[in-house]
């Protein structure tokens, strides 16, 4: 979607952008008809197990990773792609190598799927059917301990998952200035050698 470009793709980009304010609880009420018992995969048993949380969230945070990796590829092909094309890649090649170019670009959208995967109470607790010790979350044991009125485990259990969620920042922020000492000692090196 970045770098192709065919009939329909204003259609399709409109799509994704409108699958982005997709509401989790009609994600876990779409994932709930199709696995429970009358449901056309209700043979499979998912529902009210963690293989239906999962669908659930993966349905949920992937209109956002197409849509944030659109972006970033097409930016990318803006700035390289005619010199890709130029060189003979298809769009297949250029898609990959652009997406190599910008794969520091792209884990800030990881991070960004993941949070929102993390941060997600609805769909889970509709398909996974908030059960202790099997489907029970970080993200509905807080709201099952905050309607106990139990604040403070809520609270430890909401800084757990924060620290979680920054230990993950700080290693992409970690791996950006390893690149950047990096690139920049190469290409030090690189213009002393006289490469």
């Amino acid at each position: 979607l970045g770098v192709a470009r065919f009939r329909g793709r204003d259609a399709v980009l409109t799509v994704l952008n409108t699958l982005l304010a997709l509401p989790s609880v009609v994600v876990g009420l779409l994932v709930y008809l199709l696995l429970s018992r009358s449901g056309p995969l209700g043979h499979l048993g998912w529902l009210f197990s963690v293989k239906a949380m999962i669908v659930a969230q993966t349905i949920l945070v992937l209109p956002i990773c197409m849509a944030l990796t659109r972006q970033q590829i097409e930016d990318a092909e803006r700035n390289h792609g005619e010199q890709l094309q130029s060189l003979g890649a298809q769009v297949w090649m250029r898609s990959l190598l652009l997406a190599w170019d910008a794969r520091f670009a792209l884990l800030t959208v990881c991070i960004a799927v993941f949070g929102r995967a993390v941060s997600e109470v609805g769909a889970v607790m509709m398909v996974g059917g908030n059960i202790d010790g099997f489907t029970r979350v970080m993200t509905t044991a807080i709201a099952l301990e905050t309607s106990k009125g139990d604040l403070p485990l809520a609270l430890a259990l909401g800084a757990i998952l924060l620290t979680v969620v920054l230990a993950l920042n700080a290693c992409i922020a970690l791996l950006r200035r390893w690149r950047i000492r990096y690139e920049g000692g190469h290409a030090a090196t690189a213009g002393v050698m006289g490469v």
